[in-house]
């Protein structure tokens, strides 16, 4: 018996992680609201999940899908999940608020916002669409728009309606509008339109999106749940980018209308722009976060006039987690 105990000891050492499997009987129920219906980027959720990955980090984890009408804020500070995935700029927007959100991974290195722009019509840079109409949703509007005026001289006079379709896009090729690296390829080319996206990550939006938050007081209470979570969805992602078909089976199960097709596609493009493994990942460190790039975010923010200066941003996320998971 203490033979067997060693080697399975010996095997978890052996892949560097820290969790030791249990019993179905022991697992501890943890709830995960996503950020939209499921698809290929929440990948290394569905991954650890179809692979027994929270499993033999003593988690039963049940992944509840986020959508437009889902508050995820709203849900994780009021008790009704443990885990939802965010975004930078709205971790810091809480500690404004004083609501006890807190990140302890990013995912993305990059965030996929896009401006979509139709191909030989001089929109080529960020800089070229100064002073053009174009497209934004709301949500936009009090995050990436402010950033995009004070850093590109934009104005307010440039703000379009947002219909949440490329319909308006297709049929007019002066237009411009908010768009989502990983999909906007994929059904613009089955209209037959030539486009291109202009990535915001790469014109110096810094925000850190698809965020694993939680609670301080899930932190202070259960830390060894929180770390659990982190490590096993960490795995989750290395799984995903080695063999996806496991994951996007769930995802599929989740979401009947996802097409095979739409995942290769995000799954391709997460990989071509370094979404998830760049910057502080690019050496494979799935979910990394670093004190400097946060501080630097917090900055443009205020820059902006998103946030106020003196806010104690450091409140926003917590390294310990993350960086736990890659120390020897």
């Amino acid at each position: 018996m203490l033979s067997k105990f060693l080697n399975f000891v010996g095997v978890v050492l052996s892949l560097s992680y820290s969790a030791v499997a249990m019993s179905a009987s022991e697992l501890t129920p943890v709830t995960v609201l996503t950020n939209w219906y499921a698809q290929a980027e929440q990948g290394g959720l569905y991954a650890a999940k179809a692979l027994g990955i929270y499993e033999k980090y003593g988690l039963d984890v049940t992944i509840q899908m986020g959508g437009p009408q889902v508050n995820n804020v709203q849900l994780l500070v009021g008790g009704k999940v443990d885990f939802s995935l965010g975004y930078g700029l709205q971790s810091l927007s809480a500690v404004r608020e004083e609501v006890p959100l807190v990140s302890v991974a990013a995912w993305f290195q990059k965030d996929p916002q896009s401006m979509v722009v139709h191909e030989g019509v001089g929109n080529d840079s960020l800089e070229a669409l100064k002073g053009k109409g174009i497209r934004v949703p709301a949500a936009g509007r009090i995050s990436y728009w402010p950033w995009m005026k004070s850093l590109y001289g934009f104005s307010d006079s440039q703000l379009r309606p947002y219909e949440y379709t490329y319909g308006p896009f297709i049929i007019d090729p002066e237009a411009i509008m908010q768009g989502y690296v990983t999909i906007d390829g994929f059904f613009l080319a089955k209209e037959n339109v030539k486009a291109k996206s202009l990535l915001l990550a790469d014109y110096g939006w810094n925000a850190y999106s698809a965020t694993m938050d939680t609670t301080r007081g899930m932190i202070n209470k259960h830390p060894e749940i929180v770390q659990a979570m982190v490590e096993a969805t960490a795995k989750g992602w290395a799984e995903y980018f080695a063999d996806p078909e496991p994951a996007n089976a769930l995802i599929k199960e989740d979401n009947p209308e996802m097409q095979d097709a739409l995942l290769a596609y995000s799954y391709a493009r997460m990989q071509e722009e370094g979404i998830l493994l760049s910057g502080a990942a690019k050496d494979g460190r799935y979910g990394m976060m670093t004190k400097e790039r946060w501080q630097e975010f917090y900055e443009d923010m205020v820059a902006a006039g998103t946030l106020p200066e003196g806010l104690d941003w450091e409140k926003a996320f917590d390294l310990s987690f993350i960086e736990a998971v890659y120390n020897d």
